[in-house]
């Protein structure tokens, strides 16, 4: 018996297909890289506004008792320059949350308030918020109140890193998981504080 010898086929939809492996997902990355703008994510991941350009409290105001208090550590701010009333009392529960939420790394953060020229009920703050710095400190505060960017409500909190630059803003009604993934994203990417 012989065998029929097969016919020969062509090599050439098997090249095809395997060239165009390679070439579709190039030619999807070209057109979503220079394609228009609504197949780009938009956006960032970031939930605070990142100040720019950025300003370092030291620089801008040296010899600070609050630059000195906080040195080597990120330190998260509150400015109030009001009565501490329910808002404000708000804000500070916010604050110690926030810092308690972020667990093993929350000893790298410090919690500060700045407060107007009424003292502070120093009875509430230390029952409910001990170990938070609380400063009068004028010059600060109007340069804090400087950087936060326009398009952002006031009474918010400031993000400070241990060099003493103001890096983010975070305005007022922020939800706290909001600002500890904020915070926690800088404080794994720092070397520092």
């Amino acid at each position: 018996m012989t065998e029929k010898p097969m016919p020969a086929r062509s090599g050439r939809p098997q090249l095809l297909l395997v060239a165009l492996v390679f070439i579709l997902p190039m030619a999807a990355a070209l057109l979503l890289y220079f394609g228009s703008d609504a197949l780009r994510p938009g956006g960032t991941s970031n939930h605070g506004a990142l100040l720019a350009p950025i300003v370092n409290l030291r620089d801008a105001l040296p010899g600070s008792e609050f630059g000195e208090s906080i040195d080597g550590y990120w330190a998260l701010i509150y400015m109030n320059t009001g009565a501490c009333g329910e808002d404000c009392r708000g804000a500070l529960y916010k604050l110690r949350q926030s810092r308690l939420m972020l667990g093993n790394e929350m000893n790298r953060v410090e919690r500060v308030f700045l407060h107007g020229t009424s003292a502070p009920d120093r009875v509430f703050l230390d029952s409910e918020h001990g170990g938070m710095t609380t400063l009068h400190a004028p010059d600060e505060a109007a340069l804090l109140g400087s950087v936060r960017p326009e398009d952002q409500p006031d009474g918010g909190y400031y993000l400070l890193d241990p060099l003493g630059n103001i890096v983010m803003y975070f305005p007022p009604g922020i939800v706290p998981r909001d600002m500890v993934d904020d915070v926690s994203h800088l404080l794994d990417l720092s070397r520092i504080g």
